[in-house]
């Protein structure tokens, strides 16, 4: 909030003069948002209809728009979305703004593996002809969603210059915010629907800052006024120190880990495991036997989840970087979470425990397809290849912060948001015990304790509640027979039922 006034300055006689000004300054800010919103060289949101696309038989049953909205200096950032709207309410339920963790991983990833309406069609695919079908479990079954390739260079948005691809964490959410404005003006129909920024992975960093900057916008008076509820984080990356060193206790809990191992490596390291001391030989003795452990125990893991008959038999896979290692938790790929999940590198198929396919592999056929980026109105020449996640973003991208948690502290102060935390409680990449952790250090009080939540009379997972004032937090595992990162990818189900209950106000 802005300082008040001196008394003195208005009690001044040329107080007149001083309003004159203020009159001015406020006529140049309209002339400056008449410039930069509403008379652009080009079209700040260029937008079309999709009514079919290649793969899915017959008519889209849901309203899609795709565009890009210039941001930036000049515009010279192109930011590209997909826009679904709801399947029941579109004027009267929340609208979701949905960014991909990474950074740099696609919102197609997010919306044919997660919570959009559509998936592939695993059984009737073949060769370079991937098909398309209905998610039933689509959480535009209960929200207008807009999937946001952000930041830039991220799925189909581009730069116009080298420069634009300059971006970090801070600059990101600056242009999430620039994006959010321009959509909103071109979209007024939905001012009045809550608003809610969502995302999983890394955007556990960068949503509580674009939450942050709305709420500052407001208050400031930025046009136009958005209906901001609050925020949704699945399997959040948000502190580093925290998240990261969780590895290791999850590791343990899990049992991939003795107690005597934990026990010695939790002593000789103090605890610090992300970037431990390197002439402190001890620590690094035992993170040697923890990296060697589960190098064993994680590839065996992953063996029930890779399905070796897919049509080209030399299978090519990473598996993810072992727990404990020291290149894991320091290196130049540590803040890159959802990079850090077994990614495509050859043809192969993973398989959750209930045998749904999850083949990424698909995605990229189908979305470097010309014939599908003509039907998706992507402008021709803008990307060189479309990618699940940008793998030039581990030595581009600029971290800026290395925790989120100050952000989303100061918001359980000054505002009177609602938020839904939620992991899968497999998850090793940010595991809930580190998630934990950080929500217990925001110094909430605890509203409702831990207690199951149910979906088709069977346990789902656990949940419960903090609150400070009018602010509320709502912390959710899923369980459901185990959930990885992220949790709709592998309970997609459970998740519908959680976030349309959430949304509702209706205990989980």
């Amino acid at each position: 909030m802005a300082p008040s006034p001196s008394p003195s300055i208005f009690g001044h006689p040329s107080h007149r003069n001083l309003r004159l000004l203020t009159s001015f300054t406020d006529i140049l800010k309209l002339v400056l948002y008449l410039i930069l919103f509403l008379v652009p060289k080009q079209p700040v949101v260029s937008q079309s209809i999709i009514k079919n696309l290649p793969g899915f038989p017959g008519n889209l049953p849901f309203k899609l728009e795709t565009g890009y909205v210039g941001v930036g200096y000049l515009e010279e950032v192109q930011l590209f979305y997909y826009f679904i709207e709801s399947e029941r309410s579109p004027k009267d339920d929340p609208l979701l703004l949905w960014l991909t963790g990474g950074p740099g991983c696609s919102a197609l990833s997010a919306l044919f593996y997660e919570i959009g309406p559509l998936t592939f069609n695993y059984a009737n695919s073949s060769g370079n002809s991937p098909q398309l079908l209905i998610n039933p479990y689509s959480w535009t079954k209960v929200a207008n969603i807009i999937f946001l390739d952000a930041p830039v260079g991220t799925g189909f948005s581009y730069a116009k210059t080298s420069v634009g691809y300059n971006i970090g964490d801070l600059t990101s959410a600056s242009q999430t915010y620039e994006f959010l404005r321009k959509w909103h003006l071109d979209h007024p129909k939905f001012l009045s629907n809550p608003l809610y920024v969502s995302g999983d992975s890394y955007s556990g960093m960068t949503v509580p800052i674009i939450v942050q900057i709305i709420y500052n916008g407001i208050k400031e008076g930025d046009v136009p006024l958005m209906n901001i509820k609050g925020y949704v984080l699945g399997n959040p990356f948000t502190d580093v120190k925290t998240d990261l060193n969780s590895r290791i206790i999850f590791a343990h809990r899990e049992g991939l880990l003795s107690k005597q191992l934990y026990e010695s490596t939790k002593i000789n390291c103090k605890g610090e495991y992300m970037r431990p001391d390197t002439n402190n030989s001890l620590c690094m003795g035992d993170l040697e036997v923890v990296n060697k452990v589960n190098i064993i125990l994680i590839s065996r893991a992953w063996k029930k989840y890779i399905c070796l008959k897919c049509w080209n038999q030399s299978v090519v896979h990473s598996l993810p970087k072992p727990i404990g290692h020291p290149s894991f938790l320091q290196g130049e790929h540590s803040m890159d979470v959802h990079l850090s999940t077994p990614q495509l590198l050859g043809q192969w198929c993973r398989v959750n425990v209930l045998s749904s396919n999850y083949n990424y592999l698909w995605s990229y056929i189908w979305a470097n397809d010309q014939t599908v980026q003509k039907a998706l109105n992507v402008r021709e020449g803008t990307i060189k290849e479309w990618e699940r996640c940008n793998s030039s973003f581990s030595s581009t991208y600029v971290h800026d912060i290395i925790t989120s948690i100050d952000y989303q502290r100061n918001l359980t102060r000054i505002t009177t948001y609602r938020a839904l935390i939620y992991s899968g409680d497999h998850d090793m990449v940010i595991p809930y015990v580190g998630t934990q952790e950080w929500i217990e250090s925001l110094g909430l009080s605890l509203s409702n304790d831990w207690e199951p939540w149910f979906v088709d009379g069977q346990t789902a997972g656990y949940n419960l509640m903090y609150s400070l004032k009018k602010y509320s937090l709502t912390y959710v595992t899923v369980k459901a027979r185990g959930a990885g990162h992220t949790a709709p990818e592998y309970r997609p189900k459970e998740c519908l039922a959680m976030i349309d209950r959430w949304f509702a106000y209706y205990p989980l």
